[in-house]
């Protein structure tokens, strides 16, 4: 899993490394990761002396609205991203997020990639004030629903769909179950943990891949038996991190066409 770090800038970061990063961070500028040996600056230094730290927070507008976190992370190549936040406005996608950096530094660096494109569409990327960052969380947090554009997960629907997709009252348990909704972070550990209750092992564990070969956020996981299968159904809805897990029995066929589709890419 992501590893959430600690800070003492004074700047309540703490209130964005509550929520779950779905995300993988690639090389920092900075030469490793934040609060590494070889940092250009020390993980307490966040402002000049005798000032009150800066707020690493940036603000983008004009997202696609098909965006994942992942297209976030390539536009700010090089900078060490917390938090992205996607803003959702009636339960629909603003086409705005916020994006918290580790270190206010760079900051500088991230408004530089103002009128960027992702995709065909150039981004704006603003200036953040501290009351923008909070009332933004504040708002996701109190809201008991999320829209799925982008990549979003939220309290599913208590109607439950089968494995194929219909709704179907009477499921038959084959062993396997489909999980949906993981974050983009999670590995076969985090899974196993979450059915700690079972005798898994990581070859039991299938992480499923989107044909550009990033987590797709479902994975397959094989049980000892169909009775085993259908008492881990108990965890549906259940979290991983900050994100609600949908369960889904399965069968040997569904899996192998998602298996062998990660073995293409």
């Amino acid at each position: 899993m992501f590893r959430k770090r600690k800070y003492d800038g004074g700047d309540s970061r703490e209130m964005g490394l509550k929520r779950n990063q779905p995300y993988a961070q690639g090389p920092s500028l900075y030469g490793g990761m934040p609060g590494g040996p070889n940092m250009m600056y020390p993980a307490a230094a966040f402002g000049y002396p005798n000032q009150p730290p800066l707020f690493p927070v940036v603000r983008l507008r004009g997202l696609p609205f098909d965006i994942t976190e992942g297209d976030v992370v390539d536009f700010f190549q090089g900078l060490d991203l917390i938090d992205i936040l996607f803003v959702h406005k009636g339960g629909r996608f603003s086409g705005e997020a916020f994006c918290m950096l580790a270190y206010p530094v760079q900051v500088e660096f991230a408004l530089q990639r103002n009128r960027q494109n992702i995709g065909r569409r150039y981004i704006e990327v603003f200036r953040c004030k501290r009351e923008e960052y909070y009332t933004a969380v504040a708002q996701e947090v109190s809201s008991s629903k999320f829209s799925s554009s982008p990549r979003r997960t939220g309290p599913p629907s208590r109607s439950k769909p089968s494995a194929d997709g219909s709704k179907d009252d009477h499921v038959v348990y084959t062993g396997i179950l489909r999980m949906r909704g993981l974050p983009f972070s999670a590995g076969k550990e985090e899974i196993i943990d979450f059915f700690k209750e079972f005798e898994l092992t990581e070859d039991m564990v299938h992480l499923v891949v989107n044909p550009d070969g990033r987590p797709s956020g479902e994975a397959f996981v094989e049980f000892r038996s169909a009775e085993d299968s259908k008492e881990a159904m108990k965890n549906d809805r259940m979290t991983l991190g900050s994100r609600y897990i949908e369960l889904f029995p399965s069968h040997m066929k569904e899996m192998d066409e998602a298996i062998e589709e990660k073995d293409k890419n």
